[in-house]
């Protein structure tokens, strides 16, 4: 789905102050409360396996957009855990809302049911020029929109394989099985006002096809 979390390449709002540093390591976590987050994400995935991590990131995706743009990363993943904890009947919103002593807002519901992978044809080789397929879904993907529709080369082939978002997302836990591509495209190609360079993305074997 296309929404507040896929901003690739829009363009308003400004430069992003960024700095390559490759000599040392900046804590994970910048506000205290921030692990306790990410460890909620991680109670309902491993310890209660009440949903997959890819259904974290589709409750992030249906954050209210307002809700989104006023919130810190960590704190959509707060929301997205109470939401899929709600949903998958672990606590219900009363008991949320009389915990925290008032109204917690979840992400809106979904209203797609995911989708299936392609199979039963040959994978990418290194080397080869592949199309990201130019395809707009209203559930999860991971897929960013501003490769949609673009020509790139293969530049690596993973040797595991993880179940397609697209259905796992959803919580088909029969999700095939499918590896992943570094896919390498010329910045003019994405934005044809950017500065001469390359972008590379991880992309599951279902979003490409052999250009």
């Amino acid at each position: 789905m296309d929404g507040f979390h896929d901003l690739g390449g829009t363009q308003g709002f400004g430069k992003v102050p960024h700095t390559i540093n490759s000599l040392t390591y900046k804590p994970v976590f910048k506000q205290d409360w921030e692990h306790l987050a990410y460890s909620l994400v991680f109670l309902g995935v491993d310890q209660l396996k009440k949903f997959s991590l890819d259904e974290v990131r589709h409750a992030v995706e249906r954050i209210e957009f307002r809700q989104h743009a006023n919130t810190q990363y960590y704190e959509r993943y707060v929301i997205a855990a109470a939401t899929l904890l709600v949903e998958t009947g672990v606590i219900t919103k009363q008991e949320l809302d009389d915990a925290l002593g008032g109204d917690f807002k979840l992400a809106l519901p979904s209203i797609s049911e995911g989708r299936a992978a392609i199979i039963g044809r040959k994978g990418f080789e290194i080397g080869d020029t592949v199309m990201v397929r130019d395809e707009y879904v209203t559930g999860h993907i991971r897929m960013p929109g501003y490769v949609r529709g673009k020509k790139g080369t293969v530049l690596h082939k993973t040797t595991e394989k993880w179940p397609f978002p697209d259905s796992i997302g959803h919580g088909h836990v029969n999700a095939v099985l499918q590896p992943t591509y570094h896919v390498q495209f010329s910045t003019k190609d994405l934005w044809s006002d950017s500065e001469e360079g390359f972008v590379v993305v991880d992309l599951f074997e279902s979003y490409l096809d052999k250009a």
